[in-house]
């Protein structure tokens, strides 16, 4: 009986070895990718974390360096923060904030710049969306009619649609083509959902205009302006 065990117990050896002959070199391959895999993951989350964290504190940074206004300490943390986590949303944000601080101390070159650099370089439609209208803003008001209505040719989410418009008919006042500011204004107008805040605005200046804005009708498919989206 001892001897039949013995013999079963080789027999079940010899298979195990003849299996591990034949597909041990696959499964260890098999197990390193698997693992390799699992590790890999593990890095970079975090890594992302690290990132996340990093950025975070960067941003910290130029928001004080911006409540501060020290403008060339505002253009050092941004520059740093371009530099080092140039792809992250922090950045964006950042970008957005230096822009602001800048304008507000009549550095139109570099609030230009913050702007241009958010518009090109941001992952998010939504950042690049209000960094064209706002950059649009800063070209209008330094009279470059022309680059402003360029920036407003670039392509934007639906959602902006009637914002982008407004802001023409602004460019399109300045320069006394009030046909076209008008036109501008209107579709902005019946681009917006009629709850909107923002459509008030719009229709004080079709009312400077001599349009009433009553007797125009929305279009289908008006569109609510992003929540917290000034341009």
């Amino acid at each position: 009986m001892a001897k039949h065990l013995d013999l079963e117990e080789q027999e079940q050896l010899a298979e195990i070895k003849h299996f591990w002959n034949t597909y041990g070199n696959a499964i260890t391959w098999l197990l390193i990718a698997v693992f390799g895999s699992i590790a890999a993951w593990n890095g970079w989350n975090y890594w992302q974390r690290t990132q996340a964290v990093q950025a975070a504190a960067m941003y910290d940074e130029v928001e004080r360096a911006v409540t501060s206004g020290d403008a060339a300490r505002v253009e050092r943390s941004f520059a740093d923060m371009k530099d080092k986590f140039g792809g992250t949303t922090y950045a964006q944000q950042a970008g957005m904030l230096a822009a602001k601080s800048f304008a507000e101390k009549g550095n139109t070159d570099a609030a230009k710049a913050a702007l241009a650099w958010v518009a090109d370089k941001a992952s998010d439609e939504g950042y690049q969306a209000v960094a064209r209208l706002r950059l649009a803003g800063v070209l209008a008001d330094a009279k470059a009619y022309d680059e402003a209505l360029k920036q407003l040719g670039a392509s934007f989410p639906k959602e902006f649609e009637a914002m982008v418009a407004d802001r023409r008919g602004d460019i399109y006042s300045l320069q006394g083509k009030k046909n076209e500011a008008k036109a501008e204004y209107t579709r902005a107008y019946q681009g917006l959902d009629e709850r909107a805040e923002y459509r008030r605005l719009v229709e004080v200046k079709l009312t400077a205009l001599g349009v009433d804005p009553k007797s125009l009708t929305p279009a289908p498919s008006a569109t609510t302006a992003p929540a917290g989206s000034k341009p």
